[in-house]
């Protein structure tokens, strides 16, 4: 087969004039040509080469399914946002120095899902804030408003939301005071930061005035000279925002009553002889979200006091 190509190309050289010189270099040529051609005909009977299927896509990976963006929970934070942006979400380890604390990610569920995002400071973070509080008390064991402590709720940003995300964030901080309580940062997980005795509890207090206006609480040993103590939490349900503001005298009764029950005193007309109150309600973006928390005090305006008042009885807080 090899000869008859050489002697038929030989042929075809010679007759376009060529020198038979240059005839035996293209004859050389020709013949490497060939032994080429004859080694790529040996190997392709050796390797099953690929053919199309006529299938473009079936030979490409499939592309993973997107994940919406959910922050973490038990998780610390350098800093404390409403609107979590994944681009530049952080933690920390919660033994450095940190601003909050995320204790919990939940879910919107119910008509808030369809819509558009809840805004902060809407009615529609009602549930959502109802369930970070039930999970502070999980976390904290007690109640935080009782404590030097605030919690916010973050979510995700309105692209995110359009894009399917559902989540919201309870962020928990310590406080500088109840009368400061933009977050401080600390080191160290709040969780269990409620049991037994600990110093972010609420307790004695010598109040600061201006004329007959509170200018703010200054914490103080109970041992130490004192007007006022920290004596529990009560809950508005029903009440918006505008008729809290004129509802003083209710809110004094509730917080009275709660001061008889701590003091072991009857509440009864003389109880007005025995302590006046002072209360602190959440801010109208806390109480619009369903934070109805009202803190309430006992106050000493003509004595003070060098012992906690709980459990004092008739004779320790006597009718004057």
């Amino acid at each position: 087969m090899l000869h008859a190509r050489r002697r038929g190309n030989a042929a075809r050289v010679a007759a376009t004039g060529f020198s038979s010189r240059e005839g035996r270099t293209m004859r050389r040529w020709l013949v490497a040509l060939a032994l080429a051609g004859t080694a790529t005909a040996v190997m392709s009977g050796c390797v099953q080469q690929h053919r199309a299927d006529g299938d473009l896509f079936d030979d490409w990976p499939a592309l993973p399914v997107p994940q919406l963006f959910v922050p973490a929970t038990d998780a610390c934070l350098p800093r404390i946002t409403a609107i979590v942006q994944a681009s530049t979400y952080e933690t920390v380890s919660c033994a450095r120095s940190h601003l909050a604390e995320a204790i919990h990610v939940g879910t919107f569920t119910g008509a808030v899902v369809s819509g558009a995002r809840p805004e902060p400071g809407s009615a529609a973070l009602r549930p959502a804030r109802a369930e970070c509080d039930q999970r502070a008390r999980e976390v904290l064991g007690g109640d935080w408003h009782s404590a030097r402590l605030t919690m916010n709720i973050a979510l995700p940003t309105a692209p995110a939301w359009n894009g399917g995300a559902r989540w919201f964030r309870c962020d928990l901080s310590e406080t500088d005071s109840i009368d400061n309580t933009r977050p401080v940062n600390r080191a160290g997980s709040l969780r269990g930061a409620m049991i037994g005795d600990n110093p972010l509890t609420h307790r004695c207090f010598d109040p600061k005035l201006i004329g007959n206006n509170l200018n703010y609480m200054a914490p103080v040993l109970c041992t130490e000279p004192h007007r006022a103590e920290f004596v529990g939490v009560y809950f508005e349900r029903d009440m918006t925002w505008a008729q809290f503001g004129r509802a003083n005298q209710q809110v004094h009764r509730r917080c009275m009553a709660l001061i008889a029950s701590f003091a072991a005193v009857p509440n009864n007309s003389d109880l007005p002889y025995r302590a006046g109150s002072i209360f602190y309600p959440p801010s109208q973006r806390e109480w619009d979200e369903g934070d109805r928390g009202i803190r309430c005090f006992l106050w000493s305006d003509d004595r003070k006091l060098t012992r906690s008042m709980r459990g004092a009885g008739p004779k320790g807080l006597p009718a004057i």
